[in-house]
């Protein structure tokens, strides 16, 4: 259940959009950006390559948390550069990704495009196990957990889940007030930052308009380790999950809640996407009952 808010609510007039990130490997390092355009997917670009073992198993940080310190670079013609400490700089072609593999993200299989073996030779040498490159194939369709979709139509690419997730600024300042060392925001790996709100306020929300976009709030976060990797160094630590363990911790599952997943919210036939710009008014259409 959720209850509609009149346009203009004061406790959400001074919401906007304050940080924009994608992510073109999935758990390499993300992108910056002041303006970007979406589509079915999310933010274009994102997590459309992922690093896959030998099996076709998603590879991340979790594993292998020197996977932080992969820069990947997406130019407009979609060509990638990728670096990384003590291995010389890769470029991959969209365009010359050869035979499909079947591919495994959590629970999902399906097609992906293999990126060849010199990208493979790449990752298995700076990852020091075997490793392959592959690409989306954007023929063919991931559906979101169909427990949480509102259409036919949702779908995401390499992500976890869903194609956006979405964090508040003031929940970040909530969380790094309780911790001896504040954390940055690429900890959590958003593509949706908001600042105005209250700490913790897109707990509640339903529905949202950003720009041209109507997007549904669908499911909060679970948060793994990967969120304790510092994303500078490629190391491990303990935070935040020791101290979000003592307040955002569920008792059902007793997974540790930390920013919510964002799907489009029109399930019509119309081309979903628009442009997203840094300063966009972030209007809160609807919240949960209370």
């Amino acid at each position: 259940m959720y209850k509609e808010l009149a346009k203009g609510t004061a406790t959400y007039m001074h919401l906007h959009l304050s940080g924009l990130y994608y992510y073109p490997i999935k758990s390499c390092a993300g992108t910056s950006v002041d303006r970007a355009q979406t589509d079915e997917r999310g933010v274009i670009g994102d997590r459309e390559y992922m690093v896959v073992d030998s099996d076709g198993h998603f590879i991340t940080q979790r594993e292998y948390p020197g996977m932080a310190l992969i820069q990947p670079q997406r130019d407009d013609t979609g060509i990638l550069r990728i670096s990384a400490p003590e291995i010389s700089t890769l470029t991959v072609d969209p365009l010359e990704g050869e035979e499909h593999r079947q591919i495994t993200v959590w629970r999902y299989t399906g097609p992906a495009i293999d990126m060849g073996n010199q990208a493979a030779q790449w990752f298995s040498d700076y990852l020091g196990t075997p490793a392959r490159l592959v690409r989306q194939d954007h023929s063919h369709k991931r559906a979101v957990n169909p427990q949480y979709a509102l259409s036919d139509r949702d779908e995401t690419s390499f992500s976890d889940a869903y194609p956006f997730l979405i964090i508040s600024q003031a929940s970040l300042d909530d969380l790094n007030s309780r911790l001896d060392s504040a954390l940055p925001m690429n900890r959590f790996r958003p593509n949706l930052v908001v600042a105005g709100s209250n700490p913790f306020a897109e707990d509640t929300w339903t529905r949202i308009r950003i720009g041209s976009l109507s997007l549904a709030i669908v499911k909060p976060c679970a948060r793994c380790v990967t969120t304790t990797v510092d994303q500078s160094t490629g190391k491990k630590g303990v935070e935040p999950l020791r101290t979000l363990a003592k307040f955002r911790q569920t008792t059902a599952t007793n997974d540790v809640m930390f920013g919510q997943n964002v799907i489009y919210a029109d399930p019509s036939s119309q081309p979903r996407g628009g442009m997203l710009c840094i300063g966009d008014p972030v209007e809160v259409l609807a919240t949960k009952s209370q």
